[in-house]
């Protein structure tokens, strides 16, 4: 008599992993029907604009707002905060100040358009429009609050970046 050999949990699955590869292929390759292909279904597009990555474009254009607003670096004492945003982001922060010390807030946008500032000291924000062609606007905050409310959008059609930075103004 021969003996048996007995087939292991591992050999098994295996085997069976290869008796279903070969189904599957065998019942959707060849299968001698004439008929053409079905279409593959595609999820309708959004109407909403894709968020991308910032590419070469966005690069430059966020360098050139950024070299717009003076020469104040983070190394400099007179440093407070910066930042760089998308236009379609925009700008929305509660910036920590100290109470009564004087500040300058620069913003420059550069892209196309006009974006519009709202700053925050009281209870009214004064707001100012201005173009998005690489020029920085500056305002000057006096007697500061402890929080101060910034936030800068694009006005409809308009894109590119926008930049800020706050600095001690000298006394």
């Amino acid at each position: 008599m021969t003996p048996r050999r007995r087939l292991s949990g591992t050999g098994a699955a295996m085997c069976i992993g290869v008796l279903s590869a070969i189904l599957v292929t065998g019942c959707t390759e060849g299968s001698g029907s004439s008929e053409r292909p079905t279409k593959r279904v595609t999820p309708p597009t959004s109407s909403q604009p894709e968020r991308h990555s910032p590419g070469a474009t966005d690069r430059k254009l966020g360098e050139q707002a950024e070299a717009a607003l003076d020469t104040v670096t983070i190394d400099d004492p007179e440093f407070v905060e910066s930042g760089l945003e998308a236009l379609g982001d925009g700008i929305h922060t509660n910036s920590p100040l100290t109470r009564g010390k004087s500040y300058q807030l620069a913003v420059a946008c550069a892209g196309r358009g006009k974006a519009r500032l709202s700053v925050r000291i009281k209870d009214q924000p004064a707001v100012q429009s201005f173009d998005c062609d690489g020029t920085a606007v500056h305002q000057r905050i006096a007697a500061a609050p402890s929080r101060l409310r910034i936030d800068v959008d694009g006005e409809p059609g308009s894109s590119g970046m926008v930049a800020w930075r706050i600095s001690e103004a000298a006394q």
